[in-house]
């Protein structure tokens, strides 16, 4: 049985068991990690409580010392170890707001699999990073780590969010998580634990976090973390949370944005732009997109951009981007290229006028 069907079936303590090993086995894909087979075998008899979660432990721990898990590729014992980790972590209710928790979340995830498990960094990094053409984030310094995550949740913990519209919750969540994942305490591990603190965050304000972005979507999520920590002012690139904005609006608002990690690239133009995906998305390999589908998509986008200002004349490129799911950049090529075809025009100066759709 697939892992779906659990929750379909809807059965509550399934479906919250279910839940927690699709994210644990989801967010193996942010490392390129690839959980077993085994592992699912594993995991499904945990969902149906035939076994608890020490015996999954010994289980993993026994297959991997068999002939049979010695001939697993490479990785798929990190993989298994650490997904049964979350999974337990993400079925505990306990949490407490504070850079020890995040420490404490990383020990146990990578406790004897990462050195120094738990542990801040003590060297500086740097990571080639795809969606940045091989350029990296600048991280913490490593002798700043402590005292910048000290500050950081000395800020979140005196902003409140109480009667704020879901949207600008949204927003504020993205700048705190973006800015943790960003000091990159740990040498190794990082965003498996920075999504592990965030969901239990979430349900620790009482959000009802939707599973399926995490469990789908991982590599999205680091790559989203990347682009809204780099900027690289020469080539017109800024920091943007807005790609994570989508994704936090699908995980918190039931939106259904499209999260494709080709759109986080750099040198993503209009949509139009063929780029091959190194990565896994739950464990499916995603390669390179037909120009075809790049035509089709920007047509979807133009008539998006279309319906949007037929609703709202006064509406902003910013609003449009994130209604659409697309850059600010790419809308504003969009509209240039409505303009040039006479489906467009804009009435009135820059500041102060409206646009209007004329049809074809």
């Amino acid at each position: 049985m697939d892992l779906e069907e659990y929750i379909i079936q809807g059965e509550p303590g399934r479906k919250e068991r279910a839940e927690n090993w699709q994210v644990a086995i989801g967010l193996q894909a942010v490392d390129g990690l690839k959980p077993s087979r085994y592992l699912l075998q594993t995991a499904q008899e945990h969902i149906e409580e035939r076994i608890s979660m020490d015996e999954v432990d010994r289980r993993i721990t026994s297959y991997y010392q068999s002939e049979a898990g010695r001939r697993e590729q490479e990785g798929t014992d990190e993989a298994d170890g650490v997904a049964a980790r979350i999974a337990r972590l993400l079925a505990e209710e306990t949490f407490t707001f504070s850079p020890a928790m995040l420490a404490s979340i990383h020990r146990r995830l990578f406790e004897n699999i990462l050195p120094r498990a738990g542990r801040y960094r003590q060297t500086n990094i740097t990571k080639k990073e795809w969606v940045l053409d091989g350029d990296t984030v600048l991280y913490s310094p490593c002798d700043m780590i402590g005292a910048t995550l000290d500050y950081d949740f000395a800020q979140e913990k005196m902003f409140s969010y109480q009667g704020l519209p879901l949207g600008q919750v949204v927003w504020h969540l993205c700048s705190f998580v973006a800015g943790i994942w960003q000091i990159h305490p740990f040498g190794e591990g990082n965003t498996r634990t920075t999504a592990v603190f965030t969901i239990k965050y979430l349900r620790q304000m009482g959000y009802k976090v939707d599973n399926e972005p995490f469990k789908r979507h991982s590599w999205y999520f680091r790559n989203a973390l990347v682009r809204a920590n780099y900027q690289n002012l020469p080539k017109e690139v800024g920091r943007t949370t807005e790609y994570l904005e989508l994704f936090f609006r699908n995980l918190l608002m039931g939106e259904d944005n499209e999260l494709k990690n080709r759109y986080l690239h750099i040198r993503w133009q209009d949509n139009s732009m063929v780029v091959s995906e190194p990565c896994m998305v739950y464990g499916t390999e995603v390669g390179s997109e037909k120009r075809t589908k790049g035509t089709e998509k920007r047509q979807k986008s133009s008539e998006k951009i279309l319906a949007l200002i037929s609703e709202n004349p006064d509406i902003t490129t910013e609003l449009m981007a994130r209604e659409v799911g697309i850059s600010t950049r790419a809308v504003e090529k969009h509209l240039s290229n409505l303009k040039a075809k006479g489906r467009l025009r804009r009435v009135g100066p820059d500041k102060g006028g409206h646009w209007e759709a004329v049809g074809e």
